[in-house]
């Protein structure tokens, strides 16, 4: 069956490029397709493709659809994912490393797969990461919107949009703690865990193409101040209206018209 994925409305937020769908399936799709279509042009100037990976919910129609192109070369593909917490188990079903394996990783014969090591010292695994991180530039970053503004886990009080580090730990602040149960990952708040690793907003908008992944009612007071709202760490998101291709993909849901 076709899926069309034409959006129902587009506009431009200073360079942010906006994407309305009539819902997450048609959403998920568009996505897919813009970023296979990004890989495979990136691939046919350069011998691989470096990749950094939202984990959550949010992402899971978008996901779905990119991997199921049995066209792209992933072992030309370099992946890591952009956040994991601090203090679960390492076999955890909510680590953010389970997360991408069961809905991309395990899926597809990737070239080189970095996960972060959460079990690991935080600052040993920051250097570690870093160190990855800094080997090559990153060509695309898949991302999402916290119903609090975040991107990765950079929430309103930890934010800094000139942050010197490429990755640091952070405390969760409790929108976001409180999210991670509304989203099914967790029982309660009390089984959150308080802390994680994140990469910095620097590292996220250092990739050239930004594709930003965000449907859900839940997601709208957050998206309509990233859009319309004062550039601000009160909403981290906001920065994104700076990168110089950055798009973000709503569902009817997740978007607010102003009349």
């Amino acid at each position: 069956m076709t899926i069309h994925s034409a959006p129902i409305k587009t506009e431009q937020v200073d360079q942010l490029n906006v994407k309305v769908y009539e819902n997450r399936t048609t959403m998920g799709v568009a996505a897919a397709r813009e970023v296979s279509k990004k890989i495979k042009e990136l691939l046919s100037k350069q011998n691989q493709v470096r990749m950094i990976f939202a984990a959550a919910p949010s992402q899971n129609e978008f996901l779905e659809h990119l991997r199921s192109d049995h066209e792209i070369d992933w072992s030309r593909i370099t992946a890591f994912h952009m956040d994991e917490y601090i203090g679960l188990p390492i076999d955890a079903p909510q680590r953010f490393s389970h997360f991408l394996s069961e809905h991309l990783f395990n899926f597809v014969n990737l070239g080189e797969v970095h996960l972060m090591e959460s079990s690991n010292h935080d600052k040993d695994e920051c250097k570690r990461y870093t160190e990855l991180i800094n080997q090559a530039p990153i060509d695309i970053v898949c991302l999402g919107i916290g119903e609090n503004g975040h991107i990765a886990f950079n929430d309103p009080p930890v934010a800094d949009f000139n942050d010197s580090s490429i990755m640091k730990s952070v405390e969760l602040d409790e929108v976001c703690r409180q999210q991670q149960v509304n989203d099914g990952c967790f029982q309660d708040i009390q089984s959150v865990p308080t802390h994680a690793l994140t990469l910095t907003i620097p590292t996220l908008l250092s990739g050239k193409y930004l594709y930003c992944i965000v449907p859900g009612p839940s997601k709208r007071v957050a998206v309509e101040q990233t859009i319309n709202g004062s550039i601000t760490t009160e909403c981290p998101a906001s920065i994104l209206r700076s990168h110089s291709a950055c798009t973000l993909y709503l569902d009817a849901d997740s978007y607010e018209e102003r009349v």
